[in-house]
């Protein structure tokens, strides 16, 4: 089903701050919200959830216009309710923030960007692990600008974990995990780092480490941790 919702994890102190959240999936949405309110304990968290958004780019295979215009009238509904930055949690739909930063009045931070960062920062060969092959792009992408930007090259390898996006939407983790494992171990020889494109992978950056011995990265602790810096005014 196709939905909008808006949550707001209200405090009855005035004074305290606002972090928005946009997300297009249900998955992420408690974790990482708690995660963010033990990392900043003095700001609100505004969430607003559409997964229409990522159910037409699944359908169309990119990032559309339309969702452009809704996910930027997100943006702006998130400033003009007082958010002082606004975290976009989904890595399809990640491209769209660059011309975003042009008019939204706040910081619009990406989720994987620093995860992107640190991965250009430590290795020469970088495999994306996605469950969706519209993340793949845009999180290639994303590795090859930040490696840019670096003045480093930095190679790339792209696998998709078939079949464990719909088992993760259906509440099937078990089978969602076995996936994601079988596709990592087959690219880990070929690769010094391991990134998990989507948020909603993290619950395999651990086991992942373990099962094929390499250095594995999700996205959201190091996104709040950018987050945090930013805030407190350190980036």
């Amino acid at each position: 089903m196709s939905y909008v919702r808006s949550i707001s994890n209200r405090s009855e102190d005035p004074a305290m701050r606002t972090i928005a959240a946009i997300y297009t999936g249900v998955a992420l949405v408690k974790p990482l919200s708690d995660q963010l309110k033990a990392a900043l304990p003095g700001y609100r968290i505004m969430n607003i959830l559409d997964d229409s958004l990522i159910a037409e780019i699944i359908a169309e295979g990119q990032l559309t216009a339309s969702v452009r215009r809704r996910l930027y009238s997100y943006y702006d509904a998130a400033a003009s309710a007082g958010a002082e930055l606004i975290l976009n949690t989904c890595s399809s739909i990640g491209e769209a923030v660059y011309a975003a930063r042009d008019f939204i009045p706040v910081p619009i931070v990406r989720i994987d960007e620093a995860m992107a960062r640190k991965a250009v920062a430590e290795a020469s060969r970088v495999a994306v692990l996605a469950t969706l092959s519209t993340t793949l792009d845009p999180t290639i992408s994303l590795v090859k600008r930040c490696a840019a930007e670096a003045g480093k090259s930095v190679a790339t390898i792209s696998a998709v974990a078939e079949g464990a996006f719909p088992a993760i939407t259906a509440g099937d983790t078990a089978t969602h995990d076995r996936l994601v494992a079988e596709t990592a171990t087959k690219v880990a020889a070929d690769c010094d780092i391991i990134l998990l494109a989507q948020g909603s992978m993290a619950r395999m950056e651990v086991p992942l480490r373990e099962i094929t011995g390499k250095t594995v990265y999700s996205s959201p602790a190091l996104a709040i941790e950018m987050v945090k810096r930013m805030l407190e005014g350190k980036n």
